[in-house]
């Protein structure tokens, strides 16, 4: 029996070709506006011995809370009805998009969730109380959560950056994608509202790792 080696090597191509990008699929997750709180901010929000209550778990440890609370801008325009997630930490922040940012009228930048240093103020208002923050608000940085056997096999490692694409109608690719790593975390992109408008994603949405660099 005789076989075409062209036809041959294009079907070992094309399966190795879909191999590879089965590894490099990454589910997205979508984030919308929330808030992470101190415990002195939760009870001055809350009341005095307050404690965050669970709605749904989320990956590494963290839950969205029940509840939820109002943040004002500089110009006292406010967006209400802001998730709050747990558990407490050490220092409070809001993450929200470039469109919630025009319309509280406040200028904010694109930085690492966690790292609040020349953030932008924010107030926070509960039910029992308020809190001004002269700094803490930010838009959070896209970025990749995973395992240590989900970096492994991508080939990447923890502040590693990747570029990704997002193989739909619009076609988005997505530069400077920070890589984390953690036991606690599960294989997920994060974007904001804004990028996955702009990109036609949804969560539960698939992009594909097409570039990686240090």
């Amino acid at each position: 029996m005789e076989y075409d080696v062209k036809v041959i090597s294009d079907i070992v191509n094309k399966v190795i070709s879909a191999c590879q990008s089965e590894d490099s699929l990454v589910p997205v997750g979508v984030s919308n506006r929330h808030i992470h709180l101190s415990q002195e901010d939760v009870e001055t929000l809350f009341g005095p011995g307050y404690t965050l209550t669970k709605k749904k778990e989320l990956m590494g440890g963290q839950f969205a809370c029940n509840e939820c609370c109002t943040i004002v801008g500089l110009k006292l325009r406010a967006i209400e009805n802001v998730r709050v997630l747990g558990p407490a930490r050490k220092s409070t922040q809001v993450e929200i998009s470039y469109t919630d940012a025009r319309k509280l009228g406040i200028a904010v930048p694109v930085i690492d969730s966690g790292d609040i240093a020349a953030s932008a103020p924010i107030a926070i208002v509960g039910p029992k109380g308020a809190v001004y923050c002269k700094e803490g608000c930010i838009v959070a940085a896209r970025h990749i959560h995973m395992s240590p056997a989900d970096a492994e096999k991508a080939g990447v490692s923890d502040g590693d950056y990747v570029s990704v694409k997002m193989e739909n109608d619009r076609g988005t690719i997505f530069e400077q994608v920070k890589i984390r790593v953690d036991e606690s975390f599960t294989l997920e992109m994060h974007i904001d509202t804004d990028e996955a408008n702009a990109a036609d994603i949804k969560s539960g949405d698939k992009v594909v790792i097409v570039k990686r660099y240090k």
